[in-house]
């Protein structure tokens, strides 16, 4: 057996896992249906949690599990500092997003967001399998919570220095981002997450030759090619996100999903102008007028987010793709309409045949 598959096996045995795939944990595009039909297909179900309330993260593992009995993962962010305020900027800001929209409320980026402590102690209560962060580390108080409760943990990390210190944490896992990856860069420095691209090619041995802990491969993997080099190249595993925003079980506007079909990878953009963080979206015409010269500068997280939050809203109501808050990698062209079993299915299938060759 190739030793790449060895080392798949033993994560998948670890995990209770079929297959070692992962549905990334998306926030705001990871319904239970989908989750389910990953995990009865052999992988891992994942949840983005980032925007729910404690009650609703309940909800979701509920549902979850009545549909599955296989493993899941559920995903927040950790916060970032308190952001600096201008109100005379923000004014702009709601000017400039109510031309693709609604007008902002004057209150629009006051809202606070769900609190990450009570959201910590419902990922608790609904015991996953495993809990994973992004954006940084969870404290040390809530690492040794999870692990008395036998919960993994799983980091992501996108840089070699990230690594190592979410190893040092006591990380189990870690989940490399490269930077084709759909989606928010799970960056621990905001700061540095545009100027910090390393292409996950480069990261995975990099990573796999400094740490003792698995690592999962994540960003631009859409095909069965992309799973075997990534499992060549040190991962056990790949969490996947894109490939799966095109499936019947997704709930995504369809004019995402059309878009997602015939987006080459130069059509995608990191770009701050939805929450504020840096993020891989599909281009259209609200993220091309904000890199205009003129253009305010985005605000940080979450002041932007909330600024353009009723933009977003209605875009995805009206399944306009001209304002959506559209998010994908750069490979989101390999994804097929098709159920997520299938998928699964089929690019496990492709990507054992390359490495049994």
């Amino acid at each position: 057996m190739h030793p790449a598959l060895s080392r798949a096996q033993a994560f998948c045995d670890r995990f209770d896992l079929q297959v070692p795939i992962l549905m990334a944990p998306m926030g705001g595009a990871s319904p239970a249906e989908l989750a389910i039909a990953v995990a009865n297909a052999g992988g891992m179900g994942g949840c983005g949690a980032l925007s729910l309330s404690p009650g609703q993260i309940a909800d979701w593992a509920a549902a979850f599990r009545a549909g599955s009995s296989g493993p899941f993962q559920i995903n927040t962010w950790v916060p970032d500092p308190a952001p600096r305020r201008d109100a005379a900027h923000e004014a702009a800001l709601r000017k400039f997003v109510a031309r693709f929209g609604p007008q902002p409320d004057a209150d629009a980026a006051d809202r606070p967001l769900p609190d990450f402590g009570a959201q910590c102690e419902a990922m608790l209560a609904a015991k996953p399998p495993v809990i994973s962060s992004v954006m940084g580390l969870f404290p040390p108080s809530f690492v040794a919570q999870l692990h008395a409760q036998g919960i993994t943990w799983f980091a992501t990390v996108t840089t070699v220095r990230e690594a190592l210190d979410a190893e040092q944490a006591g990380a189990d896992v870690l989940i490399v981002q490269g930077a084709g990856a759909g989606g928010h860069r799970g960056s621990f420095d905001a700061d540095a997450a545009k100027r910090q691209m390393a292409g996950l090619f480069s990261l995975l041995p990099a990573i796999s030759d400094r740490v003792a802990i698995p690592i999962v491969a994540s960003g631009g993997i859409a095909d069965g090619r992309g799973i075997a080099a990534a499992l060549i190249l040190g991962a056990s595993a790949v969490s996947l996100g894109s490939v799966f925003l095109r499936c019947h079980e997704s709930q995504i506007p369809a004019a995402w999903k059309e878009a997602l079909a015939t987006t080459l990878p130069e059509d995608t953009v990191i770009t701050r102008a939805f929450s504020g963080r840096a993020a891989r979206a599909l281009m259209n015409d609200y993220v091309r007028a904000t890199l205009a010269p003129d253009a305010p500068a985005p605000a940080p997280y979450p002041v932007q987010r909330n600024l353009t939050a009723a933009m977003s809203g209605a875009a995805r109501a009206a399944n306009d793709m001209h304002a959506m808050y559209a998010l994908g990698g750069e490979s989101s062209a390999l994804a097929r309409a098709e159920p997520a079993a299938e998928t699964v299915r089929r690019l496990w299938a492709g990507a054992r045949d390359l490495l049994a060759a």
